[in-house]
């Protein structure tokens, strides 16, 4: 076996949520290793963005607008890759998400508590909808997009999980339980369709500065860390928020068949925070 990724050249992704802070560096890291792409999310302008991936990097690149929750629009842009780029052989399930509307202002709940500010106070459709981008969406687009790789007898699915997954954050509960879910669905999936060869595993990625939590991780004004942003710098033993583009090499590992042996596992990408009690 060669020890590099030049198995991926030519092989025909399926990303969701892939033009977002995350799903970029992602799109970007397969386009450089040569893999075709098709980048589903809501976004108008996808069209657009997949023609700019497509240029630079000299691989075929889809910008499919489709919203992850709606299976019908799914399965129409599951027709149009196949017409246009051929069967699928990976599907990375990139898209999710946070709310405010689904997020406690309480870490955590004393006598002087106001409800409205505790997990009594949340709002139960903000709460649905946030447990639905990241789980139910993750849900569909495998049962849409593996639909090749059952015929085909090999494939590759690979989840985007989230540290909320082993340690449940203070104040996003329905963030922390969807990424639980899918830590499950990984390990509950990979056994389902190991004997059609193929493989599902994810990334739980640590601590990232994106569009969905800056707004709990810094102040708005001055762009300064909030105490909450100060905490967690803290107990993350390398002091520092993870660069997406940190997530790239562990991505291409797990697609590879260098990892043919690997499946049903959840690999951090998390400066150490996971292995950091504290103290």
């Amino acid at each position: 076996m060669k020890y590099n990724f030049d198995d991926l050249k030519g092989r025909n992704c399926v990303i969701t949520g892939g033009f977002g802070v995350l799903g970029m560096a992602l799109t970007r890291g397969l386009a450089e290793a040569g893999v075709n792409l098709a980048v589903i999310s809501r976004s108008a302008d996808n069209p657009a963005k997949g023609e700019a991936i497509a240029k630079e990097f000299g691989v075929k690149c889809l910008g499919i607008s489709a919203s992850t929750l709606d299976k019908a629009a799914l399965e129409a842009a599951r027709d149009e890759i196949h017409e246009k780029l051929g069967k699928i052989d990976i599907l990375i399930n990139c898209a999710g998400g946070n709310s405010p509307k689904a997020t406690c202002a309480a870490e955590q709940m004393e006598k002087e508590t106001e409800l409205k500010d505790s997990f009594y106070g949340l709002d139960i459709e903000g709460f649905q909808f946030v447990y639905d981008l990241n789980f139910k969406g993750t849900l569909l687009a495998t049962m849409v997009f593996t639909r090749d790789m059952i015929e085909a007898g090999k494939g590759n699915v690979l989840n985007i999980s989230s540290m909320n997954a082993f340690r449940p954050l203070t104040k996003i509960p329905a963030y922390s339980a969807a990424k639980g879910s899918i830590n499950n669905f990984t390990q509950w999936y990979a056994v389902h369709v190991a004997p059609m060869g193929i493989r599902c595993n994810a990334i739980a990625p640590g601590f990232f500065l994106t569009n969905q939590n800056r707004f709990l991780l810094t102040d708005e004004k001055t762009g300064e860390l909030k105490p909450r942003g100060k905490k967690i710098i803290a107990n993350t033993p390398t002091h520092k928020f993870g660069e997406p583009e940190d997530l790239v090499g562990t991505m291409l590992y797990l697609l590879s068949d260098i990892s043919s042996f690997v499946t049903g596992v959840v690999i951090p990408v998390d400066g150490g925070y996971s292995a950091f009690g504290g103290v």
